[in-house]
């Protein structure tokens, strides 16, 4: 029987910055065999009876980039507080979750709330958010005049103009939601990360909206072409434009409603969302040390979502999965 679940593309990442997609993966479910052989080699220095977060009963954790920059500074941070950590280093998106859901890890932090929710809901599984990390804001920017940029401010955005959205399915609807949060688009309902241009109410919108591939909407503005005032643009292609995240007339806000799906988080079982050992890895993450080389690793870009409580990440998957079930 086919599934109503929306399908995703699983070629793309789920950690969003300059240097990666904003978009949501699909979950694949991957072998258990797979993720038993990446992780046998544990037992040979694992001491189950030592306490958690012990030297020989470290903290499993599951990332994308081992060596970046935040995670060497963590694992400095949380040794100083007398927790080890195993930072586990995956190459693909579709492995942590089956691996922390068999209890190969003790907890991952590679995705948005939005792919852990597809994931729960495809697989049929409980894995819950312990803690926030940040978002990748997607931006709105200006069509250029010459080589200077024709709006300076979002107000200066005439009514009636045209803007430019990413064509896909997944950053579309980010996309809207960039711009309903921007008071530029009224939409006929709620905002959902299915929302697509056709939930539009054109008469109560201030712009017009046209769906383009997200890698045209960069050289469109800058070539003043499609008679555009304003572009929402993949931050894959920010750079590649000659702009900066500063150049935006607006960007996702980490509190709004419309960017929660993007969250990116700490994930645990069901049953460690009370775990005291893995909260306080998530607290030594949210500090100044390891955050500002989060922040170096993103280019300026990331928006930390570090206000967010457990409970408020958990009823926002709830709500993320109650909106998959629906579509």
């Amino acid at each position: 029987m086919p599934s109503n679940t929306p399908e995703f593309n699983t070629e793309e990442p789920v950690r969003v910055n300059h240097r990666a997609r904003n978009i949501v993966i699909a979950v694949v479910v991957v072998a258990a065999l797979a993720v038993a052989a990446f992780f046998g080699y544990r037992a040979m220095n694992k001491n189950d009876n030592a306490p958690k977060g012990s030297e020989t009963n470290p903290v499993v954790i599951g990332v994308v980039g081992a060596t970046d920059p935040q995670w060497v500074e963590f694992t400095k941070q949380a040794k100083a507080q007398g927790i080890y950590v195993d930072i586990k280093d995956f190459q693909d998106y579709t492995s942590e979750n089956p691996a922390l859901d068999a209890g190969q890890l003790d907890m991952n932090e590679f995705q948005h709330l939005l792919y852990l929710a597809n994931y729960n809901v495809q697989n049929k599984k409980n894995l819950q958010p312990l803690g926030g990390v940040a978002i990748y804001p997607l931006g709105l920017y200006s069509a250029f005049d010459g080589d200077k940029p024709k709006y300076t401010d979002l107000s200066q955005l005439p009514a009636g103009s045209t803007v430019a959205i990413p064509n896909d399915e997944t950053n579309q609807a980010r996309a809207l939601g960039v711009l309903k949060a921007a008071g530029l688009i009224t939409l006929k309902g709620d905002w959902t990360a299915f929302t697509i241009p056709q939930d539009v109410d054109t008469a109560s919108s201030k712009v017009k909206v046209v769906a383009l591939p997200a890698e045209k909407i960069a050289t469109s503005l800058k070539a003043g072409d499609q008679g555009l005032s304003a572009g929402v643009i993949n931050n894959d292609y920010v750079a590649d434009a000659g702009l900066k995240p500063t150049d935006a007339l607006y960007q996702d806000d980490a509190e709004s409603e419309e960017s929660r799906p993007y969250i990116n988080i700490f994930a645990v079982r069901a049953d460690d969302v009370n775990n005291e050992v893995y909260k306080k890895c998530v607290e030594i993450y949210q500090t100044k040390p390891v955050l500002d080389a989060l922040q170096e690793e993103s280019g300026g870009t990331a928006v930390f979502a570090d206000k967010f409580t457990t409970a408020q990440l958990q009823q926002y998957l709830t709500d993320i999965e109650n909106d998959i079930k629906q579509h």
